[in-house]
């Protein structure tokens, strides 16, 4: 019987998509979309343990599976970690899951949607790493498809109606957080633009000195409000420093150490990001922000900001041009080095344009993603 057939919906449904943040944010759309085909069902999903926060507070979410990925890495040499993992992937059994869908289509993701054991395991035909293997349905989807398209493809492939739904949601812990947060720098919400200068690889990641040019301009025109906050991760503030040095100890200049959760909180309240092609991107579209997101050797057609042509600025030349794999050159900052802060400054001023925050700090007259 098929899932879509009211008489024999799927009670417990698991969604699989352990990482990367970025990537945990924009597979939201096919948690909407399950939660509105099943307003009945039990809907989890398996994260890493890190990411938890991305998603647990999502009104459709039933409950999340922490994959503790770190820690399982040493199971091979560590047979107390190795019974963990058994016991952790027996649970993962035990929940007697109907219906589960790998939207990361990987090896390991593969294998615990074989591991659930559930009757109709969901993925892409054309999984990596043999990630098929784990599923009993396996459905073609175009590989030229935006990410976000390709993931509510197979959602539509199992019979449900695929929405596109971004939308993200911040616990109330890190609402309170944010508060304090704000309050001890003399903020509100909507008085500070965000500046998330760094990426996982150096090649996706705009040279520093442009980003100070562009918090300087900011600070001195006011633009998106009286400061700035900088999201980068603790390997990540060596990077960053030559920005903060730039601007000098008595710029309104914020540097926060945060959790998952606490980003989320300071993104869903900015007045603007600016960002390379990273996971605060994904996040602030999940709060519908405005954005400048610059992009070089990654391609914004199949994982730029979905629907959100506006926040995207690339070289020219490279406009409708397939990137060739990023991954062989992960230092070489050529090609988004070609972006202009000109051409930056000027998409800036039009995000900057858009409505701002209520005095809840909720965007005024910005829709859903």
């Amino acid at each position: 019987m098929p899932p879509s057939d009211p008489g024999g919906a799927p009670r417990r449904v698991l969604i699989i998509r352990p990482s990367a943040l970025g990537d945990v944010a924009r597979t939201v759309p096919a948690l909407a979309s399950l939660r509105k085909a099943l307003p009945g069902a039990r809907i989890d999903w398996l994260v890493n343990e890190g990411f938890v926060d991305a998603v647990a507070h999502h009104p459709a979410l039933y409950g999340t599976i922490a994959f503790p990925r770190q820690r399982f890495g040493a199971m091979l040499l560590n047979p107390r970690v190795g019974a963990e993992a058994l016991a952790w992937l027996g649970r993962l059994r035990r929940n007697e899951y109907d219906l589960v869908f790998d939207l990361q289509g990987l090896m390991r993701s593969g294998y615990f949607a074989w591991s659930t054991r559930a009757p109709r395991r969901v993925g892409f035909a054309d999984a990596k790493e043999f990630g098929w293997l784990g599923y009993n349905q396996r459905h073609k989807v175009d590989p030229d498809l935006h990410t976000v398209d390709r993931m509510r493809a197979l959602v539509e492939a199992e019979g449900f109606k695929a929405e596109r739904d971004m939308r993200l949601y911040v616990g109330e812990q890190d609402k309170t957080w944010l508060a304090g947060f704000l309050a001890e720098h003399g903020l509100a919400a909507g008085e500070y633009f965000t500046i998330a200068p760094t990426a996982r690889w150096l090649c996706k990641c705009w040279p520093i000195e442009r980003y100070a040019q562009v918090v300087r301009r900011l600070l001195d025109e006011g633009l998106a409000g009286k400061a700035g906050i900088i999201l980068a991760s603790p390997s990540e503030r060596e990077q960053v420093q030559p920005l903060v040095d730039a601007m000098g100890p008595d710029a309104p200049l914020v540097f926060p150490r945060t959790s998952v959760g606490q980003m989320m909180a300071i993104l869903s309240r900015t007045r603007l990001l600016v960002c390379n092609d990273s996971a605060p991107l994904h996040i602030a579209v999940g709060f519908d922000r405005p954005i400048v997101s610059i992009f070089g050797p990654t391609d914004p057609r199949l994982v730029g900001p979905y629907r959100r042509a506006d926040a995207v600025i690339e070289p020219e030349g490279l406009v409708g041009v397939r990137r060739v794999d990023y991954r062989h050159s992960r230092d070489d900052q050529t090609t988004i080095a070609r972006v202009t802060f000109d051409a930056v400054w000027a998409r800036i001023c039009e995000q900057a344009s858009q409505p701002g925050l209520d005095e809840a700090g909720m965007p005024l007259g910005l829709g859903p993603g």
